[in-house]
């Protein structure tokens, strides 16, 4: 197998084509010099456990100097650094692993910060009224010099490689681009001027590190954005790079303009950079690295036996599953645990201050706090639901070696998430219910299908531990006219149990209806989205929201905001927009997309009648997978 054959970057030799993408892990230890902590060392551990062949750290900086970095971005700037790069060398080398460092010049303009440092002086990406400070010739001067230590202090402490950052409209990726580039000086104006600091980067690091170290350099082929880089200067670069000296190139694309390109979520394409890694194969001689949803066997393998690319880099599937490479070894494809590309649980939560992690996977992060370990006592466990809470409830009270019985009132696992798994796009859903459904017959949980639980049934069973997970059901609106025909809801569309006609009006603009609507228009359907607040996808990530309202725009699907449906006609719908006017919209269906309530009518009859209740999932509130998968595994690892 390609994937699993040793390769070569520089004098480096890997064991493997498998290299865990850099990502920010916001782990860090907030001391003089940002550090690694122990809990990212145990994270890098795991992965490497996990049988991966290159290891990349999130991005670490040279110095503090010139911007106000945020905790959980390491900095390397002394020799005090040496002792805990070492720790990280030393514990991925033990299994064979090896590891690099990604050094990152700054974060330019996409800093989350009051004062930030630019290429030029540029409104701040996050907050446009703060303007970016221009760096002076010396501060580039300095930086340089700080870069070259920074390499030095990374080589002597047996770290393998360096990866130069220079991507997503960082600092290093705005003096390359004409867009934020807009200097007079030496570092500014043509391609020569705009690669000034670039190519001074990589002779630094030679300096620094060796002049036969491993260097890497990751930039994005494209941004994808007007007045951006074009794919023809993008393969311009990768040349001139080859001749400066890199020994690989890390092919990327976006920027945080187009972040659903540089982050790409669950509807992106699998393998949605490997076009542009082939183009940059046919034009330079070194090693290409490729990232960008590669998370499934079967294509990796066939991006590396068609030479489009030369390894593989894998982020988030590395989130979702730190075995994944062993698993490809061993042949055991259905116990990988697929990443769904939700950002719920490592974007999301770095944004919200806290350390990454994964919707799928609660361990990463935690590898030792979640660290599963045998019941001291074993228990009679039963699961009511067989969503993704119960089962993973189920799947992991199994594990730890309880007696676990599963009952599902429908005649299929996966709960609400099978119809959020029919549109094609959604693929990695469905991914998500074989697994599950795959480790619960493994671990030989007894599941009854078909079965509706009572309190009565529940009780007689007499067993030790009740999980309640039954979910939630769709909201039904309270206007007149809702008992027509022609009314339905997203989970029956979904689910094949009512036909949408040709022209469809979805009451909802969330994350589900937005979803549906994408689904039908790409059947040709004509399709309008009604929305009582002021904007759609309120309750999604906005990078998520990004790529999805580029497919709706790209299907004609049309969008009214604050808007109230007054009433249900038999031609459509009568709704009211935010001046007061009276509007009817003709539509052959009509679907409720408002969102769920809780099924919660177990609970209070089992409250004191059974020794251990637990509620998990959508039936103590509708939220999302994260929050599903997180609850049953976070209970059942302490019952």
């Amino acid at each position: 197998m390609r994937l699993l054959e040793p390769g070569r970057i520089g004098r480096l030799l890997l064991k493997n084509r498998i290299v865990m993408a850099p990502m920010v892990t916001a782990m860090a230890v907030p001391v003089q010099e940002e550090r690694l902590s122990q809990r990212d060392i145990d994270f890098y551990t795991a992965r490497a456990r996990g049988g991966v062949g290159l290891i990349t750290t999130s991005a670490m900086h040279p110095t503090r100097k010139l911007e106000k970095l945020t905790t959980g971005e390491p900095v390397v700037s002394s020799v005090r650094c040496m002792s805990w790069l070492s720790e990280l060398a030393e514990a991925v080398h033990d299994y064979g692993a090896k590891v690099a460092v990604q050094l990152s010049p700054g974060l330019g303009r996409n800093a989350m910060a009051d004062e930030c440092v630019c290429a030029s002086a540029l409104p701040n990406f996050f907050r446009p009224d703060i303007i970016c400070r221009e760096l002076t010739i010396e501060e580039i001067k300095q930086l340089v010099k700080d870069f070259e230590f920074s390499c030095q202090v990374i080589s002597s402490a047996g770290i393998d490689l360096i990866e130069i950052h220079a991507h997503q409209g960082y600092l290093l990726d705005e003096f390359m681009t004409a867009l934020w580039n807009k200097r007079t000086d030496e570092y500014g104006g043509d391609l020569d001027g705009r690669l000034r600091l670039p190519l001074e980067l990589i002779a630094a690091a030679k300096r620094g590190a060796g002049a036969n170290f491993p260097i890497t350099f990751r930039f994005g082929l494209t941004h994808y954005l007007d007045g951006g880089r074009t794919i023809q200067e993008g393969l311009e670069i990768a040349r001139r790079l080859e001749a400066a000296g890199v020994d690989a190139l890390h092919i990327d694309a976006g920027c945080y303009e187009t972040n659903n390109r540089a982050q790409p979520p669950t509807t992106q394409p699998p393998g949605c950079n490997v076009h542009l890694a082939k183009m940059v194969k046919e034009v330079v001689g070194i090693p290409v690295i490729v990232v960008g949803r590669l998370g499934y066997p079967d294509l990796a393998e066939k991006v590396l036996e068609e030479g489009k690319a030369d390894f593989i880099a894998l982020g988030r599937a590395l989130l979702a599953d730190p075995e994944w490479p062993n698993k490809v070894k061993e042949g055991r494809l259905e116990d990988i645990i697929p990443c769904l590309g939700c950002h719920e649980g490592c974007i999301e939560r770095i944004i919200s201050r806290k350390h990454v992690s994964c919707a799928v996977n609660p361990t990463t992060g935690n590898e030792k706090e979640f660290t599963l370990r045998a019941a001291e006592r074993k228990k009679s466990v039963l699961v009511i639901g067989g969503g993704p809470a119960g089962m993973e409830a189920a799947r992991v009270s199994a594990l730890r070696g309880h007696k676990v019985t599963l009952w599902e009132k429908g005649y299929e696992l996966g709960g609400n998430l099978i119809p959020s798994a029919v549109p094609g796009f959604k693929h990695d859903y469905r991914r998500l219910i074989n697994y599950l459904t795959t480790q619960i017959r493994k671990l030989e949980v007894t599941t009854k299908l078909g079965l509706e639980a009572t309190s009565e049934l529940i009780q007689a069973m007499k067993p030790d531990v009740v999980f309640i997970a039954t979910g939630a059901t769709p909201i039904v609106l309270d206007i007149p006219g809702i008992e027509k025909e022609k009314v339905t809801s997203s989970v029956d569309v979904l689910l094949g149990k009512k036909e949408a006609g040709e022209s469809v009006v979805i009451i909802g603009g969330g994350l589900v209806g937005c979803e549906t609507a994408l689904y039908l228009a790409q059947q040709g359907k004509k399709v309008t989205i009604i929305e009582i607040l002021d904007k759609v996808m309120s309750d999604m990530l906005w990078i998520n929201a990004m790529d999805l309202r580029e497919l709706l725009d790209g299907v004609n699907v049309k969008v009214e905001t604050s808007c109230n449906v007054e009433e249900i006609t038999d031609k459509g719908l009568v709704m009211t927009d935010q001046q007061g006017n009276k509007r009817a919209l003709e539509a052959d269906t009509i679907i409720i997309a408002i969102g769920l309530e809780p099924n919660r009518e177990l609970v209070e009859p089992l409250q004191g009648k059974v020794p251990e209740l637990h509620v998990i999932g959508d039936c103590v509130e509708s939220r999302r997978v994260i929050n599903a998968i997180w609850e049953g595994f976070r209970t059942a690892r302490l019952i």
